[in-house]
């Protein structure tokens, strides 16, 4: 089974995610800190979800990631409007950045992608 962690501090999106996850047999770990996504990255998720509104710096999250050389998928979701938040994310070397609409209309598929 893959595991998916993710780092996100909105309850909202914490419960929308656990109750998709469990509905899909994923198992999902959710940290709101970057000190507490580092205690869950071993062993090495297939796909990591980041909120890209999270106030827990995501974008120095994903740099650090990618500077460990960590090849873990990074999907970051963010509001429609946030074009330039959404080049940092990429440019810090997130995978896939997408509207947090889309997301959402998108999480059964993410997550099950991570299952495989």
């Amino acid at each position: 089974m893959g595991r998916v962690i993710a780092l996100m501090d909105d309850l909202f999106f914490q419960m929308k995610l656990a109750e998709t996850a469990k509905h899909l047999g994923v198992e999902v770990k959710v940290a709101a800190t970057p000190e507490a996504l580092q205690t869950l990255l071993e062993p090495p998720p297939r796909l990591l979800i980041v909120d890209l509104n999270s106030r827990s710096q995501p974008i120095a999250m994903i740099q650090k990631l990618r500077a460990d050389k960590n090849g873990v998928r990074v999907v970051g979701f963010l509001s429609h409007v946030q074009t330039d938040l959404a080049a940092q994310a990429r440019a810090a070397g997130c995978d896939e950045v997408m509207p947090r609409s889309a997301f959402t209309q998108n999480l059964a598929a993410i997550l099950a992608a991570a299952k495989d």
